[in-house]
């Protein structure tokens, strides 16, 4: 092996020893006052009742899932048992990210409100510095898990059996390390789902009836639900999205790693190269992410803090490009070919500076979308002047109207990265595009932290100064956390479309051919499950809403002197209804997703002789993509957008050349906006990416089992001799029959 594949692992660490020093810094930092420190420590105890909880639910269903993915691991040839160790160690490796994240935000909320007294500068360094230690640790835990793991099976599986790059020994090598991946999604499933229903139920629990009903601010120490929605802002935007982009970041190179075993690539690494490029990729992104942010930094109170934030993420993506460049050049020859695509190592780099390029795109259109002071949240704040449904119908056709640019710029993505580089392209594009996925956790992550410390900042009864400061926070924190959803969803289908191809190859079809009518079928209802699973979600919030919006009234009903600052409300029990709910509602839409390629994948096999359960399979997973992305855009992007709508309100909305303010009838329909997309844009919206990357990510862990004509699979009768000279290809064999009067070739 070259040694040049150690560096990966090294990545890793590196990343990871830059996030403890963070983590160092930020403990030092003062934490306030005690009443500040009691409330920190409500809502730290919190975001822990609610993942212990989490966690034991979900180590009863990595067991199980572990148990049957070593027994289907000897069932074919090109898998092993194995892969329920690969399986496990992905899972624990995603909860450990989303832990790391909720830790330090829970240490980082109080100090950046303590630090808030001082200057924003002060502020958005803790805060931001938060976010990094979230960011590094989601990075290198994702690069050292993929770098050791690809080490062990690789000297496991090809070394040892003397074996070429993309022979068969490869093939089972990157299988069992799909069981990674397929860990790091599942919980980054429950985690996602479970924490956007914890923290929704309590938002809207504590608005409906804190705000609407009693008329206190939002995070009133009075309002019994307050500790619950800021432990649910850990919960779900921290914990949640830290194990969503760690998967997305695993599946992605998976993906491209996959493909890269089809290329014969004839370079001085044993032909590993087009495998090794994407982890590299991976861990200069890491390295360049933890440099550019030492670039976010503020100098006077005017300063725009949203301009800090984007001059760190413009300097990881160009970094990145212009290292990119040097380590394709260096590892990959120029002569390439996938699947009768023929490319050079340029055509790669071009690839990838697409990725990038879509991947800031996404960005940028999702902040236009969504960030106040723009038409499309300003069209909001002037339909709410007429009353609670004109907001509602405006907040919907922002969001409809959101899905046409990054649809277009995600289409050209695909277009130009194949035209480059066929479908290795197109993945080693969602690789570009993930490898500063560190630094885009860290600006995503700065708004949780930057929103638990204003309502620390209410609570304790700070200045108004500080509650200003953090508000400005706050307030760009929102754009970012809609700015970062819509990356992850981006990155999911350039990154659906590489496990789709990888899933095909594996699976030995040629193509999805549509005029096949159990294949239309299943791309119809694959179209749906989108729509189930976020209806699932939603009702769940819906559900625990009404629990969180009973226990709030009982409150202020029968303790006697909470609304004079007399008596502390229970604020315990909310958070037990948060938690109960939460795991008990997550259950169900993670099965789907789960289930779905399974039961389509196995339940269809021989049922039509003429088409394959491979390629109804295939018809499931492109109406999942393609509705999934299409959900994931238009609810993302109408909640951010109903968010800041509400939002203007608070600092004064102009409407018709008239003032409006906190309070007025415009802002109550402006609350109800924001109560309807809290739901959308962090409980079903951002989970379709992982519905999207969940379902590829089981259908090509069994596809070896599925694979038309018993390709791979000794289910089929094929024997491992057989295997190892068994090509993915169509085998065509020509018989010629002589006749007196021509010769006939036959195709079988």
């Amino acid at each position: 092996m070259h040694n040049l594949v150690y560096l990966v692992p090294l990545f890793g660490i590196v990343g990871l020893v830059f996030m403890a020093i963070r983590s160092a810094w930020i403990s030092k930092q003062d934490a306030g006052e005690e009443n500040m420190k009691e409330l920190a420590k409500y809502i730290a105890d919190g975001a822990m009742a609610f993942l212990k909880a989490e966690w034991k639910v979900l180590t009863y269903f990595a067991i199980i899932a572990a148990i049957l993915l070593a027994w289907s691991g000897t069932l074919v040839e090109t898998s092993s048992p194995i892969i329920a160790v690969s399986f496990i160690i992905g899972a624990v490796f995603s909860a450990v990210a989303g832990y790391i994240g909720m830790r330090v935000a829970t240490k980082a909320n109080v100090r950046t409100t303590q630090a808030a007294r001082t200057s924003l500068s002060k502020a958005l360094k803790v805060s931001f510095a938060g976010g990094t230690v979230m960011g590094l640790g989601v990075a290198g835990l994702a690069v050292l898990g993929l770098g050791s793991l690809f080490i062990v099976f690789y000297q496991m599986y090809v070394i040892s059996a003397g074996a070429s790059a993309n022979g068969i020994e490869m093939e089972k090598a990157l299988e069992v390390l799909a069981g990674f991946s397929l860990g790091a999604e599942s919980i980054a499933l429950f985690a996602r789902v479970g924490g956007g229903i914890y923290t929704k139920a309590a938002d809207v629990g504590a608005d409906l009836v804190g705000k609407v009903e009693a008329g206190i601010p939002e995070d009133d120490v009075r309002n019994p639900a307050t500790i619950a929605d800021n432990v649910g802002d850990n919960v779900g935007d921290v914990a949640g999205m830290g194990a969503d982009l760690f998967g997305s970041y695993v599946a992605t190179i998976l993906a491209t790693m996959v493909l890269g075993r089809e290329i014969e690539s004839n370079d001085a690494f044993g032909g590993i190269a087009p495998i090794l490029l994407p982890m590299l990729i991976a861990g200069i992104g890491l390295i360049f992410s933890v440099i550019s942010s030492y670039f976010v930094r503020i100098n006077h109170e005017t300063d725009s803090v949203q301009k800090a934030l984007n001059i760190g993420n413009w300097s990881s993506i160009i970094l990145t490009v212009i290292a990119s460049y040097f380590l394709v050049s260096y590892l990959l020859p120029d002569n390439l070919e996938i699947r009768g695509v023929a490319f050079t190592s340029m055509d790669v780099f071009w690839a990838i500076f697409i990725g990038l390029i879509v991947g800031a795109l996404m960005s940028i259109i999702t902040e236009y979308y969504t960030a106040m002071g723009k038409r499309p949240v300003n069209s909001i704040i002037r339909q709410s002047s007429t009353g609670h449904a004109t907001n509602i119908i405006g907040g919907l056709s922002v969001g409809m109207e959101s899905t046409v640019m990054p649809t277009i710029v995600l289409a050209l993505g695909i277009i130009l990265s194949y035209s480059f580089a066929g479908l290795y392209g197109v993945a080693i594009a969602a690789a570009g595009m993930m490898a500063t996925t560190a630094m885009q956790l860290a600006i995503d992550a700065f708004g949780p932290i930057a929103d638990n410390a204003g309502g620390i900042a209410e609570m304790s009864g700070l200045p108004e100064e500080v509650r200003g400061r953090t508000d400005n926070l706050d307030a760009v924190g929102n754009t970012t956390a809609a700015t970062g959803k819509g990356f992850a969803i981006a990155s999911a289908a350039l990154t659906a479309l590489a496990l789709f191809a990888a899933f095909v190859g594996v699976a030995g079809i040629e193509s999805i051919d549509l005029y096949k009518a159990p294949v239309l079928g299943a791309l119809f209802i694959g179209a749906m499950i989108p729509f189930i699973f976020s209806s699932l979600a939603i009702a769940a919030v819906g559900k625990a809403a009404m629990d969180m919006v009973q226990e709030v009234r009982r409150q202020f009903k029968e303790i006697p002197g909470i609304m004079e600052h007399k008596a502390q409300p229970e604020y315990q029990k909310c958070v037990e209804i948060s938690t109960k709910a939460s795991i008990r509602e997550m259950i169900l839409p993670g099965a789907i997703a789960l289930l779905a390629p399974i039961l389509v994948g196995f339940g269809f096999r021989g049922v039509f002789p003429e088409t394959s359960s491979a390629e109804i399979l295939g018809g499931l997973l492109a109406g999942i993509t393609v509705s999934g992305v299409l959900m994931g855009m238009f609810q993302n992007n109408a909640g951010g957008a109903w968010d800041n709508a509400k939002k203007s309100f608070e600092k004064g909305a102009e409407i018709n050349g008239k003032m409006e303010y906190k309070g007025s009838e415009a802002h109550k329909a402006s609350v109800t906006g924001d109560t309807v997309g809290d739901p959308f844009k962090d409980t079903s919206g951002p989970s379709m990416n992982i519905l999207i990357k969940l379902t590829s990510i089981v259908a090509l862990i069994i596809a070896p089992h599925i694979a038309v004509d018993g390709v791979h699979s000794s289910l089929a009768g094929t024997n491992s001799d057989e295997l190892g000279t068994v090509e993915k290809k169509e085998i065509k064999l020509e018989k010629k029959v002589e006749t007196s009067e021509e010769t006939i070739v036959e195709v079988r």
